[in-house]
């Protein structure tokens, strides 16, 4: 891997970002339309059918969905083998199609357990683990009293994640991306909110942030999403420059914040297990190679955890998509 000089930095902060005035207009919402209402009630529909069977049973059902997703219907099945294949050079072709299929199968339990949390309520969350790692690396980045940034990844199920950390009392916001269907949307806030989580929606993301941190309060991004307003640099992942959010880091150096990362990963019983650890964040005077550095550091947590249960991420996303104008051939997306 390179060393965190070597990563590219796409473009700074704009001016509006550095003074923390909002940089964009917030996204205006357009009434739903009968496609998003045919689309939303289609889900509320099915919900309701799954909310009468167990939770085991009702996720299983979301992890045969989701194979259906590789098979028949091939959804971006060619995108997930060729980025399994790149990352892990020396897996067999038959292991790399069972990673693929376990994938669609974790996405699609991922999309049931997201939509049933709010039937859950905090006592069913907290009982949805039975292990916790690192929980006093919170406990302690929380102490120092400057807020603290959580960065997690799409590994595992980062909704229940997140409401895990919000049941246990902090206070939490959720940096999302809105959807397109805001019926959907506006659906998958409520059921964070009534989880005890805050929602903060990317294009408000660089004015709420600094707030949130001075109140004391906890701020999760997921590193491969971008927020609206916030600049991105490449650092090496799986070996390839991977386009990532330096958000996090601008924040934590800015504003003296702490920063952990979290991943909750699924256990074949169907609980989890959410760990906890602490990323460096070392400020030395160079607040451009100090950037590129922590992304850097949150970028390799994410893959070492990634290449513990690769069957656990979420290869639809084409994470090398965009590179580098000087990105050598063989490096760019496979």
């Amino acid at each position: 891997m390179a060393s965190p000089s070597a990563a590219r930095t796409e473009q700074p902060l704009s001016a509006s970002a550095r003074s923390g005035a909002p940089p964009v207009a917030p996204r205006r919402r357009e009434p739903p339309s009968l496609a998003h209402r045919a689309e939303y009630y289609a889900l509320r529909t099915a919900l309701a059918g799954l909310e009468r069977l167990s939770w085991r049973r009702a996720t299983a059902v979301g992890g045969r969905l989701g194979r259906l997703g590789y098979a028949p219907l091939g959804i971006r099945r060619d995108v997930v083998e060729r980025q399994i294949a790149a990352a892990f050079p020396e897996r067999s072709i038959e292991c790399v199609r069972e990673i693929a299929v376990a994938s669609f199968e974790s996405l699609g339990r991922t999309v049931v357990e997201a939509a049933l949390l709010p039937t859950l309520g905090r006592r069913g969350v907290l009982d949805l683990f039975e292990r916790v790692d690192g929980w006093d690396v919170l406990e302690e980045a929380r102490s120092q009293r400057r807020g603290v940034i959580l960065v997690t990844g799409h590994l595992g199920n980062w909704e229940i994640g997140g409401s895990y950390v919000a049941a246990r009392g902090v206070a939490i916001d959720g940096i999302a991306r809105g959807m397109a269907n805001p019926l959907f949307d506006r659906y998958l806030t409520e059921t964070r909110e009534r989880l005890g989580m805050r929602i903060v929606h990317d294009a408000d993301a660089v004015r709420r942030t600094p707030r949130a941190l001075r109140e004391g309060r906890t701020v999760a991004f997921l590193s491969e999403q971008g927020a609206l307003g916030l600049a991105s640099t490449y650092v090496p992942f799986f070996g390839r420059p991977a386009k990532t959010p330096r958000g996090p880091a601008v924040f934590a150096l800015r504003l003296g914040a702490p920063m952990v990362f979290a991943v909750a990963l699924r256990q074949p019983n169907g609980r989890f297990v959410l760990e906890i650890e602490r990323v460096d964040v070392v400020d030395t005077g160079d607040r451009e190679h100090d950037v590129d550095a922590t992304v850097t550091r949150y970028t390799q947590a994410l893959e070492a955890w990634v290449r513990r249960v690769p069957e656990q991420y979420f290869w639809q996303h084409r994470r090398w998509r965009h590179q580098p104008p000087d990105t050598p051939a063989h490096l760019r997306e496979p």
